[in-house]
């Protein structure tokens, strides 16, 4: 468990130092609609919804519509692909992360709070609200059942690393970060478990179904100086996102302690059986899957600089999205600080501006956008 880890994402962005600036392209407070339609010109980025709070985890619904996730402002929200528009489903969270959908049913993964960035502890919680949990809440926006994940780490400990010195947590416990709900099950990447959890969706009850290894310095060298618990050695590999592929194999991207190359994605089978690897990534965030095979993996902080930035250094330059096709070919197109990611109808959409509140922006930065075919070339 690496020092950034209390979310995932705030794990990748507390490594970006960049002075506050203004978003480029991005909408002001408040939900708003972008340019919405179709697919984009082929070679294009185009931005679908505006006036998003730090959108992470991106699901299908039905038709046009998709699900979000907005950490920063405790809601999940509808978006029409075709006008942008935006609608409030669920509010008064505790760090939304993860969400999808099945059957008329929300499930949303609520995260951990970030640890003090330079001393500034992160903005109050509501009162009341759950973290470390699984939500399952009804079209309506009520919020029927509260499973605690947290509780499962304590007891099960899935990464088997040590979590309190001098009764202290050592670092982040329980982080749920993605989400995939399936028709008996709902997984959770549980990025401060450093594991995939198994949420039986009739009783409740919760069980570890993937733990990924920790990346050794002899896999990666840089992971020698990877921060980590007491007896842990290499760069752990932090579950941010999962999603199903075809013949219904699972995808879990996991960040490795954002060490250049010691990210991962793992193929596994409906058990948790390892098929495959796809390795020499490098921070991942979010992972989608085509009908073909070929894999979208989003990387939040890709180009960022390192200590501070020249003055006029433009954020929007931050962020990629990285395409993998099945013979392992690789290119990348450029978006700015992408986490979640969603195959719709063929076409990219990824929620973009994730985590522009961690550079000090004003709310409502966030958007989605859609990423053409085009924008992609080949990675040097």
């Amino acid at each position: 468990m690496e020092r950034f880890r209390r979310t995932a994402v705030a794990l990748a962005g507390a490594a970006l130092v960049v002075a506050p600036a203004t978003a480029a392209h991005a909408g002001g407070g408040g939900h708003g609609a972008g340019h919405g339609g179709g697919h984009p010109p082929d070679d294009q980025v185009v931005t679908v919804a505006t006036g998003l709070d730090g959108p992470r985890q991106v699901s299908a619904v039905w038709g046009h519509h998709v699900v979000v996730a907005e950490s920063d402002s405790g809601e999940v929200s509808a978006v029409d692909l075709r006008t942008g528009e935006v609608r409030t489903l669920l509010s008064g969270l505790a760090l939304p992360q993860g969400v999808d959908v099945s059957r008329g049913q929300l499930f949303v993964a609520v995260g951990e709070p970030p640890p003090p960035q330079d001393g500034v502890p992160a903005p109050p919680l509501p009162e009341g609200a759950a973290t470390s949990s699984l939500l399952v809440a009804g079209p309506d926006g009520t919020v029927h059942t509260t499973i605690d994940l947290l509780a499962h780490e304590l007891a099960a400990n899935p990464d088997g690393q040590v979590q309190f010195v001098d009764g202290q947590p050592v670092d982040a416990l329980s982080n749920p970060f993605a989400v995939l709900a399936q028709r008996k099950r709902v997984l959770v990447a549980d990025a401060g478990a450093n594991a995939v959890l198994s949420v039986d969706r009739r009783t409740g009850e919760v069980s570890t179904f993937f733990v990924p290894p920790v990346v050794s310095p002899e896999e990666v060298p840089g992971c020698a100086e990877a921060e980590n618990n007491p007896g842990t050695v290499g760069c752990d590999s932090v579950p941010t996102g999962i999603v199903e592929g075809p013949r219904g194999l699972l995808y879990v991207s996991t960040l490795g302690s954002e060490v250049p190359g010691a990210g991962r994605v793992y193929v596994l089978t409906p058990h948790g059986d390892v098929v495959h690897v796809i390795d020499g990534l490098t921070s991942p965030t979010g992972v989608a899957v085509d009908r073909r095979g070929t894999v979208f993996v989003s990387n939040v902080v890709a180009g960022a600089p390192e200590g501070e930035p020249a003055p006029g250094f433009d954020p929007a330059g931050v962020g990629e999205v990285t395409r993998i096709d099945r013979a392992g070919n690789r290119s990348t197109a450029q978006v700015t600080m992408p986490t979640g990611l969603l195959v719709d109808r063929g076409g990219l959409v990824a929620s973009a501006w994730s985590i522009a509140a961690l550079l000090g922006l004003p709310p409502g930065q966030g958007q989605l956008v859609r990423v053409g075919a085009g924008a992609f070339t080949p990675a040097g």
